[in-house]
């Protein structure tokens, strides 16, 4: 039933926002070169749907975004399971990481271009770096939050470390980690987009974006683009959450939520 109220709640706000937007640009508040008919942006929307071009650009950068979450996983979780398991090397690496966490992706655009030249690399670079970080952090907290008791038992029965992370801290913080990616597949198709925006080269959503804002009235396009985006963020948290609640029905939507924010 709560789940329900929240679907018509959510599509009742889509249609009040869509409402207004059509209003405000068909009484002329905003010129529609500002502010186009929210109907013609979601008709634009579908009409790009058939587009190839455009569709191989969405291609593209849903597969920087695949690769770039992909290696953050790949780096994140063992570094996260080391960091929270042996706190010398925490204690080692900390200053490090909190000097490298606040820098923005954005801002390392220019050097990584400059390193690896224009193409999926540079976005892959950017997207993994800034993804590894909520996953990271993740499970750090989830090893700090696993059962001690369950942790005592096995090294009473004579289990090694390698025995008590595999069978008793690894499944106690994979609801944290699966929230961490949740976060990171967010933050990831943010930076796959932006990169493209902001660096000008290259094929993907961003690059479409970013040229038609170029185009004389080419604000339809851009919006349109937009809505893409927005519709591909949504559907990609959307499938990660039935996920969670799939794996982890207990924990899935309470826990791991407060972790990552």
């Amino acid at each position: 039933m709560r789940r329900r109220q929240e679907l018509v709640l959510g599509a009742f706000g889509v249609l009040l926002a869509f409402g207004v937007c059509e209003a405000v640009s068909r009484a002329g508040i905003v010129r529609r070169a500002y502010l186009p008919p929210a109907s013609e942006v979601l008709a634009r929307a579908v009409e790009l749907a058939g587009d190839r071009a455009f569709l191989d650009g969405l291609g593209a950068t849903l597969r920087a975004w695949a690769l770039g979450l992909g290696l953050a996983i790949a780096l994140a979780v063992p570094l996260g399971l080391l960091l929270g398991s042996v706190p010398v090397v925490d204690a080692a690496v900390r200053a490090i990481v909190e000097f490298l966490r606040p820098l923005p992706s954005v801002a390392l655009i220019p050097l990584v271009s400059l390193l690896l030249g224009s193409g999926t690399e540079t976005k892959v670079a950017l997207v993994t770096y800034a993804s590894v970080w909520p996953i990271l952090f993740n499970t750090v907290y989830g090893l700090g939050e696993t059962d001690p008791l369950a942790k005592d038992t096995l090294r009473a029965f004579g289990f090694g470390r390698l025995a008590v992370l595999f069978r008793v801290e690894l499944p106690g913080t994979a609801p944290f980690i699966a929230a961490g990616v949740r976060i990171s597949a967010a933050v990831a198709l943010i930076l796959a987009v932006a990169t493209e925006i902001l660096s000008g080269f290259g094929e993907g959503l961003g690059i479409f974006i970013a040229q038609s804002g170029l185009a004389t009235d080419g604000t339809r396009d851009v919006l349109a683009g937009v809505v893409w985006a927005g519709v591909l963020g949504l559907v990609i948290n959307g499938v990660l959450v039935w996920g969670e609640r799939r794996l982890f029905p207990w924990t899935a939507g309470e826990r791991g939520v407060g972790v990552g924010t």
